[in-house]
């Protein structure tokens, strides 16, 4: 039985525009933002799918509510903070910049990529892939126990790791990628 995933990223907020760490704060999407969530809307039209999960914050379900509107089929909506936006500590709502003046180019790459890096009281690239990794699997389970397939309104970073597992990546492939707004990432299991 082939089932499918359709993952996207939510549209820009006001941090993403204003280049800050966004992490685990809460800012909405901006005009253009709420724009390119109805583009993922647009390229998800035509297909179809049972359940739908986002996360807590408000940008994932922003998105996905505009995704909705052409899914009346979608009956089961759910959240799951597995797939939430990588924290990182005390340096959410930082502007990249003022790291940057603050602790030169070499610490914010290493930050901003750099796979074990954990930030202050943050998470690295390596513990979200922990709890993406647990999402996937319970992910598979539930597809094949109610037959559906699924739409993921996430965050740039759970996506880079839940690509980095799907896609058998690198960690040097999965830091590098740019993960778009407007994009669905589409994968069919067989189960």
């Amino acid at each position: 039985m082939k089932l499918h995933i359709y993952l996207f990223r939510h549209g820009q907020t006001t941090y993403n525009r204003d280049e800050k760490f966004t992490g685990f704060h809460n800012p909405p999407l901006t005009s253009l933002g709420i724009k390119q969530a109805q583009t993922i809307a647009k390229k998800l039209k035509n297909k179809q799918f049972q359940i739908a999960i986002h996360t807590s914050l408000t940008r994932s379900k922003q998105t996905l509510k505009e995704v909705l509107k052409y899914h009346p089929e979608c009956k089961k909506i759910l959240t799951d903070n597995r797939m939430i936006e990588r924290n990182y500590g005390s340096l959410n709502g930082t502007t990249h910049s003022q790291l940057i003046q603050k602790k030169g180019l070499k610490y914010y790459n290493e930050i901003h990529r750099g796979f074990n890096t954990i930030p202050p009281k943050g998470e690295s690239f390596k513990m979200v892939e922990t709890r993406v990794h647990s999402f996937i699997n319970d992910l598979k389970k539930r597809m094949k126990k109610t037959n559906s397939n699924i739409a993921i309104s996430a965050h740039g970073n759970s996506i880079r790791l839940f690509r980095k597992i799907m896609e058998k990546a690198s960690k040097e492939q999965a830091t590098k990628w740019n993960i778009p707004y407007d994009k669905v990432y589409t994968y069919t299991l067989n189960l």
